[in-house]
């Protein structure tokens, strides 16, 4: 039973993308590190190069002690992990925000570069900032290239009137099958109500003749 377990958690750990000790504050650092090192190629942050790459190298070395971490469980190693996970957790916070000011500051100057550089470098919430982008661009898309976050956006809009198309379409038909449907019985209807009154009128009609036939037959008597 203990051979399982150990088997079992060493195929966990092998089949993990980050660290499991301090996961909750460690993903962050380790999802966002290849989007931080984007920043180095954008010339806003050319002063922040090699701190960039230092914090992408020191989150890369911190991140294989962690997988040593979760292999031997050892409480000294943990506690240095932790606090070398908080220090990067204040710089990566560093980055986000210096990269969300400088998305607003792209919009309010209409740089198009720097707009575009940050909204596909992967720290800007393109979901909750999904409808200043779309307006940013169709404002400023002669200056601007339609790809990445841009591209995805258009190519959903698309599918999206694409499936709304479908859905009139669809409903169109099914309106217009009813409306056919409602002439149909309304046809039917009118049809009925002839032969009705026809049946009825020549009901009448042969009890008039009887009447006349019964009448001239009293007067021979």
């Amino acid at each position: 039973m203990y051979k399982i377990l150990i088997m079992t958690l060493l195929a966990t750990l092998l089949n993990a993308s980050y660290p499991i000790v301090y996961s909750a504050l460690g993903n962050t650092i380790y999802e966002n590190a290849q989007s931080v090192e984007k920043l180095k190629d954008i010339e806003a942050f050319s002063t922040y190069k090699e701190e960039i790459l230092e914090y992408v190298k020191e989150v890369q070395n911190v991140k294989q002690e962690g997988f040593k971490i979760d292999a031997s469980q050892e409480s000294a190693d943990k506690k240095a992990y932790l606090a070398t996970l908080r220090k990067l957790s204040k710089q990566n916070d560093f980055f986000v925000r210096n990269a969300e000011a400088r998305y607003k500051i792209s919009i309010e100057n209409e740089n198009s570069l720097l707009f575009s550089q940050l909204i596909n470098s992967g720290l800007i919430d393109t979901q909750k900032n999904k409808q200043e982008i779309i307006d940013y661009y169709f404002k400023n898309q002669e200056d601007i290239n339609a790809s990445g976050v841009i591209q995805f956006y258009l190519d959903e809009d698309a599918r999206l009137k694409d499936k709304r198309d479908a859905h009139a379409a669809e409903y169109k038909s099914k309106k217009m099958r009813e409306a056919e449907k409602i002439k149909r019985i309304r046809r039917n209807d009118i049809q009925a109500q002839q032969e009705l009154e026809a049946r009825l009128q020549k009901e009448v009609d042969m009890k008039k003749q009887e009447i006349r036939k019964n009448q001239k037959r009293e007067l021979r008597e």
